[in-house]
């Protein structure tokens, strides 16, 4: 089985990198295209889950992982 990483991109989408699967709350999976994908987290997106790059109309966001 392949890794799959999450990057959280600085006022951007969560970038996912390796084969998932991703499904509706009913269960149903999206389609999706190849081993990289990219999430909203913005809300503006018109194909949620997806990004669709709404969140360059003002979006901000620069959380950081706690140091160790």
């Amino acid at each position: 089985m392949a890794d799959v990483t999450i990057k959280v991109r600085e006022s951007g989408p969560y970038l996912v990198k390796g084969s998932v699967t991703i499904t509706d709350a009913d269960g149903r999976p999206y389609r999706v295209e190849g081993e990289n994908v990219a999430l909203c987290r913005c809300g503006q997106s018109k194909s949620k889950p997806f990004c669709d790059g709404s969140h360059r109309d003002g979006f901000v966001a620069t959380e950081r992982a706690p140091e160790a």
